[in-house]
């Protein structure tokens, strides 16, 4: 019962959210705040109706944080409810061209001045990263990116793809990774705590001396300091 409960609260949650977040986002259209703003709002209420406790590590080092690209886990839809709590200011993300069909939300989505990736089609894709390259470097904003690529089930870390990477060399910026406990697999919404995340962030990894050529470097080195750390709070949690 709790679990059909919570089901129809968080679509109505969405849906009102939704409306909401595209009047504003009209009076304010592509505002690099817009997305903090509303994955605040996502996070704060889908969270406390899903029964879900956050505990949240090292937030505050992203205050005086300068524009730089964020490496995150991605392992579940529900992940709109716990990322939020940890967006910081003027940061945009790149998801996936069909979001923009989900209704209310995907406007949204747009509107808040996140970028949408088409990757089956590379001369889209390319001109994609080459508009956040252009946010990180003229219009002091920050990239957030799922470096998966696809949601991981909180089965494991997945292989990262390399263009956030080479976003950050080129734009000359730092890599921040973001950690997050593996939940997918253990969340039960048929409770009243379903369960509890734990979110890490990880110190900068800079990348101003670095060259194409050290892509893979970087990429490695930011996974493995992802898989230690998620491996540490599963056990902890």
């Amino acid at each position: 019962m709790l679990y059909v409960i919570r089901s129809v609260l968080i679509i109505i949650y969405l849906v009102l959210v939704g409306l909401l977040g595209i009047f504003v986002c009209l009076l304010r259209p592509f505002h690099p705040d817009n997305t903090r703003w509303f994955g605040n709002i996502y996070s704060w209420g889908g969270a406390a109706i899903l029964g879900i406790k956050i505990r949240v590590k090292n937030f505050d080092s992203l205050k005086n944080m300068g524009p730089c690209v964020y490496v995150v886990n991605h392992q579940d839809n529900l992940d709109l409810f716990v990322c939020g709590r940890v967006v910081a200011k003027r940061t945009v993300s790149i998801g996936k061209k069909n979001l923009k069909y989900l209704p209310f939300f995907g406007q949204l989505y747009w509107l808040a001045g996140n970028l949408l990736i088409d990757r089956k089609n590379h001369s889209r894709s390319k001109q994609t990263i080459n508009l956040s390259e252009q946010a990180l470097t003229t219009k002091n904003t920050s990239i957030w990116v799922f470096a998966e690529g696809t949601r991981n089930r909180g089965r494991n870390l997945l292989p990262f793809k390399k263009g956030a990477f080479i976003m950050a060399i080129e734009a000359g910026v730092p890599v921040v990774p973001i950690c997050l406990s593996s939940y997918a697999r253990k969340i039960d919404l048929r409770r009243w705590r379903s369960c509890t995340i734990q979110i890490k962030v990880l110190p900068p990894i800079p990348t101003d001396h670095l060259t194409l050529e050290d892509t893979d470097k970087l990429l490695q080195q930011c996974w493995n300091q992802m898989k230690e750390t998620i491996d540490a709070m599963d056990k902890e949690i």
